[in-house]
């Protein structure tokens, strides 16, 4: 899928991700499909915002905080933490991520994920510090300047749309609203009975 979303994914255990499913009410398989969808979106996110010169400083930034951090230890303490300081260190960083399309990237993720909004939300929540700190070790690792951190992001988030599927329609879907309810349903027919057996459980 792309350097990120694969560092992320390879280095999310069993255990972790039932962990996650846990904290959603959901099962294991439920839970990664979401987070495999989530990744991607997240990713993307940060792309379209770093895709200026602007955009591309507050995020080089704001990596600052999050280097020198593993995985595991982020989701740990994502886990562990109260609800509102998960939602709160990850809620700020989607906020500046996806600005007044957050709402659109929970509708979508709990749209094609059967997650539903809520859930879809607080997954994102979780995610989005584990994100930052991958991408920043990378950033650190690469010695990437700003600009470097936004090509790079944006040849990943080029990669997912171009693979397709519901990750690379979902994340062309959010990252082109222009408002409004987000209407997914013919990506969602379009990509089979995925999403029926998920619902249908």
């Amino acid at each position: 899928m792309g350097i990120l979303v694969d560092s992320v994914m390879g280095n999310l255990s069993e255990a972790q991700i039932a962990a996650i499913a846990t904290k959603l009410g959901t099962d294991p398989v439920q839970a990664r499909n979401a987070i495999e969808h989530a990744l991607p979106l997240i990713v993307g996110g940060m792309a379209q915002n770093a895709s200026t010169p602007q955009g591309a400083n507050a995020l080089n930034n704001a990596l600052g905080e999050h280097a020198g951090f593993n995985i595991s230890d982020v989701l740990s303490g994502v886990l562990s933490g109260s609800g509102g300081g998960a939602s709160g260190i990850g809620g700020a960083i989607l906020g500046h991520i996806f600005g007044g399309n957050q709402a659109a990237a929970n509708q979508g993720l709990g749209q094609t994920t059967g997650l539903g909004q809520q859930n879809a939300g607080q997954l994102m929540a979780i995610l989005a510090p584990i994100v930052m700190s991958a991408l920043a070790n990378h950033a650190q690792t690469q010695g990437l300047s700003p600009g470097g951190l936004g090509g790079m992001l944006d040849q990943e988030s080029q990669q997912i749309q171009q693979q397709g599927g519901l990750a690379g329609g979902l994340l062309s879907a959010v990252l082109g609203h222009q408002g409004g309810h987000l209407d997914l349903s013919s990506l969602i027919q379009g990509a089979g009975g995925l999403l029926s057996a998920f619902t249908r459980r």
